[in-house]
């Protein structure tokens, strides 16, 4: 059964860091694209970041510049690096396989909140 298990979150001001870590288990990251998304109360769930098998990355608009997606398919782990965090950044963060098993409300998550 697959399996992934964010962590990480925590409560933090404005211009804070967080490191996100995601393990999954019953399925590699090897050879998957990974992803994380994000939900906010009240909004629809958000793709931030992609990391695809081939090591490129993808982000959204309102997160580049300041977070960094890695992977580690030694450890079949997926972080996110988030620096200068804003409030609108609270949220509950996901990691997924893109296309596959993950994303917002598959898992319990990780809660990040950014007070101003």
């Amino acid at each position: 059964v697959a399996q992934l298990a964010e962590s990480g979150g925590g409560s933090v001001q404005a211009g804070g860091s967080l490191r996100l870590s995601c393990p999954g288990s019953g399925f590699t990251f090897d050879g998957s694209d990974m992803g994380w998304y994000r939900q906010a109360p009240g909004n629809e769930c958000e793709l931030v970041s992609t990391i695809s098998s081939d090591g490129s990355t993808y982000y959204s608009d309102s997160v580049k510049g300041r977070f960094t997606v890695s992977q580690d398919n030694a450890k079949n782990m997926v972080y996110l690096e988030m620096n200068s965090l804003k409030p609108e950044d609270t949220a509950v963060y996901y990691c997924a396989a893109v296309g596959g098993v993950g994303g917002c409300a598959w898992s319990q998550g990780t809660e990040v909140t950014v007070s101003s």
